[in-house]
């Protein structure tokens, strides 16, 4: 097993679909590649969503990887503007307390946790040190798949994670939640 780096996307543009960057995300993005380079990665995954692939874009500018897209690191859910936003808010909402339930147009909050650790469990055994950018909610499912519902801080589940934070897993042991350390 191995050390894995899970990384928020950084702060995307306000819309339905799929957003991209706004400047001050891309600012948010470097500050975590520096903060990165010093911790040894040796491969870069990535969520197929653009605000994903735009945050590890420039990652891998920075450390001088080349990126893997791997849509196991999706988002649970993401909000189209099909639906009106009040309903997918509720949706999300909704997943967030049934863990079991599965919204309209994506996987519920426990299959998403489990596909994350299906993918965790999969790179950890081929790489000393992992980098994959992904998405709040589904790391939110991940971290209560692996530590239980009642371990997961309160914060996470009402604000969701911060853009760019990242969450340290060492041997699939969950090490450090959502910092925004980066000094």
């Amino acid at each position: 097993m191995g050390l894995v780096y899970l990384v928020q996307h950084a702060e995307k543009k306000a819309g339905p679909g799929d957003p991209g960057l706004t400047d001050a995300g891309r600012e948010q993005a470097r500050n975590a590649a520096r903060w990165l380079r010093t911790r040894g990665a040796n491969r870069l995954y990535t969520s197929p969503l653009r605000r994903a692939r735009e945050t590890a874009e420039v990652i891998a500018s920075e450390l001088g990887l080349v990126l893997a897209l791997d849509p196991r690191l999706r988002e649970r859910v993401n909000w189209d503007g099909t639906t009106a936003l009040k309903t997918f808010l509720d949706d999300w909402r909704r997943s967030v307390m049934d863990r079991d339930f599965s919204p309209p147009c994506g996987d519920s909050s426990r299959k998403a946790g489990e596909r994350m650790r299906a993918f965790l469990e999969e790179v950890s055994l081929q790489h000393n040190a992992v980098v994959a950018v992904t998405h709040g909610g589904v790391t939110t499912d991940l971290i209560r798949t692996l530590l239980g519902d009642d371990q997961i801080p309160a914060r996470l589940l009402d604000d969701g994670i911060p853009p760019c934070a990242v969450t340290t897993l060492t041997d699939m042991q969950v090490t450090e939640i959502a910092s925004v350390e980066f000094s």
